[in-house]
C-alpha cells in the first residue's frame, strides 16, 4: 500500500525508507488519524519529512500523487466555471496610452491620507471607478486595474506598481538540496576561499604520520582537523513578489552557496529589509528575528550578500511606513546603512538585467546605498562581486 506514493517521494530526492512506510502503515493500522485527508497529509509529512528544505517537494509529490482525494459532501460533476475566471472577465484591459494619460494622487503621505478618508465614506463595493476602492478601474485603491501609485487590496498584483500591499502573503523557502543546472556558479563562488584547519583532529594526517614514525622507530600515528573554507558569508534573500520569476535563478546560488561554505547563515526579506528578517516562510510574520540580533549575532568578518531584484516603490526605501506590508518605524535606507557599516565585505546580486536598471528609481536608489557594488546575477556578475568581496577592507 503506498508503494507509488513512496516511490515518489525518492523521485523527489526525500529519502523515505522501508522503515518510515512501515511506520505509516502502522498509524494507519492503530487509527492514530480519523478517516480525513487533512489529517492524513499531516500524519504522512511528520513521518517523512525530517528536514524543512524539502517541505515543498512533499507538498508537490502529495498534491500530485493524491489528487482529487477529497470531493466535498452532494458536489455535483458537472463543469463550473471558477470565480476567479469570471471576475477576470469583468477586469478592465488598458492601453498604454490610457495607462499614461492616468495621474498619481500624489505623494506617500496624500496616498495614505485619502485611503483612511476612503475608508471611513464607503459603504458598498465599487467595480470599474476612479475614486473607491474597487477593481478593474483607475482608483488608487483596490486590484485588476491600473493606477501608477496605489495601495493593492486583494487579489492579484499585475503591473507592479503598488506603493503597499493589504494581504495575508505566502512565499515558500528556497530549497536548499535543489540540484544546479550547472557546475559554473560553484566555480565562481570558489573565488571567495580562505582555507583554514579548525575544530577537532578527526582526520589522518598522512604525512605528518609517515615523518612521526620514522623518527619515532614505532607506529606514530598523527591526527588533524579537517580543512575548510573559513570564509564567512550572511546571506540575505528577497523572495516573492517579482522574485518569483527568478526563484529557480536564486535557487542554484543558493544551493552551491549552501555546500561551498562551512560558516554560513541565511534569512529571508521581501523588497528590503527592515527591523525583522525571518529563517522561514511559512512563519514570516510569528517567527521573526530581529535584524540587530543578526547585527549582534554575527561578527564583522562575515561577507554579507544581498539577492534581491531590487523592484519596488521608491517610498520602501526612503520613508518610514513605507513598507509594502507593515509599518516599519525607521525607513528600509536606515536599515541597508546600519548593515553595509557593520559588515565591509558586502555585495548585492541582482537578477534583474543590468540595461533596465536605469529604469527602476529602486533599483537606483538601492545600488547608491550599495555604494555601487551591485552586480547582475550571471557569472561575470558573480566573479566580480566574488573579487569586491575578497578584496581587504
Amino acid at each position: 500500500m503506498f508503494i507509488s506514493f513512496v516511490d515518489a517521494l525518492r523521485a523527489a530526492g526525500i529519502p523515505a525508507s522501508l522503515k518510515e512506510h512501515l511506520t505509516l502503515l502502522e498509524a494507519l493500522d492503530r487509527d492514530v488519524i480519523e478517516a480525513d485527508p487533512t489529517q492524513f497529509y499531516y500524519l504522512a509529512r511528520a513521518t517523512f519529512v525530517h528536514d524543512e528544505a524539502a517541505l515543498d517537494r512533499f507538498d508537490q509529490v502529495f498534491g500530485t500523487i493524491f489528487k482529487g482525494l477529497e470531493r466535498p459532501a452532494g458536489e455535483e460533476l458537472t463543469t463550473q466555471l471558477p470565480e476567479d475566471w469570471l471576475r477576470a472577465v469583468a477586469e478592465r484591459y488598458f492601453s498604454p496610452e490610457e495607462m499614461e494619460a492616468i495621474k498619481s494622487l500624489g505623494d506617500w503621505d496624500e496616498i495614505m491620507e485619502t485611503l483612511k478618508k476612503r475608508l471611513e465614506e464607503q459603504q458598498g463595493r465599487h467595480q470599474g471607478g476612479n475614486k473607491w476602492i474597487g477593481t478593474g478601474g483607475t482608483s488608487p485603491y483596490g486590484h485588476g486595474g491600473y493606477n501608477p501609485e496605489g495601495v493593492r487590496i486583494g487579489g492579484p498584483g499585475q503591473h507592479g506598481r503598488a506603493i503597499k500591499i493589504w494581504e495575508k502573503r505566502l512565499f515558500k523557502d528556497l530549497d536548499g538540496e535543489r540540484e544546479l543546472g550547472t557546475r559554473n556558479i560553484k566555480v565562481a563562488l570558489k573565488r571567495l576561499r580562505r582555507f583554514a584547519r579548525e575544530g577537532a583532529a578527526d582526520e589522518l594526517d598522512l604525512e605528518g604520520t609517515i615523518n612521526g614514525t620514522a623518527r619515532q622507530g614505532w607506529l606514530d600515528v598523527r591526527m588533524r582537523p579537517e580543512r575548510h573554507n573559513a570564509v564567512k558569508l550572511l546571506l540575505f534573500l528577497d523572495i516573492g513578489g517579482s522574485m518569483d520569476a527568478h526563484v529557480k535563478q536564486v535557487e542554484e546560488l543558493f544551493s552551491a552557496a549552501k555546500s561551498e561554505f562551512k560558516h554560513f547563515d541565511h534569512y529571508y526579506f521581501h523588497n528590503c529589509v527592515y527591523e525583522g528578517v525571518w529563517k522561514e516562510n511559512r512563519r514570516r510574520w510569528d517567527g521573526q528575528t530581529p535584524t540587530f540580533d543578526i547585527l549582534h549575532k554575527f561578527g564583522p568578518e562575515y561577507k554579507l550578500v544581498f539577492v534581491g531584484d531590487a523592484s519596488m516603490s521608491p517610498y520602501e526605501i526612503t520613508h518610514p511606513g513605507g513598507a509594502i506590508e507593515h509599518y516599519n518605524e525607521e525607513a528600509g535606507a536606515v536599515w541597508m546603512k546600519r548593515l553595509t557599516d557593520a559588515y565591509k565585505s558586502a555585495a548585492w546580486l541582482n537578477p534583474t538585467p543590468e540595461a533596465y536598471w536605469n529604469h527602476s528609481f529602486s533599483t537606483r536608489v538601492l545600488k547608491e546605498l550599495m555604494d555601487d557594488r551591485m552586480y547582475p546575477l550571471t557569472l561575470d556578475g558573480l566573479e566580480d562581486a566574488m573579487r569586491e568581496l575578497s578584496r581587504k577592507h
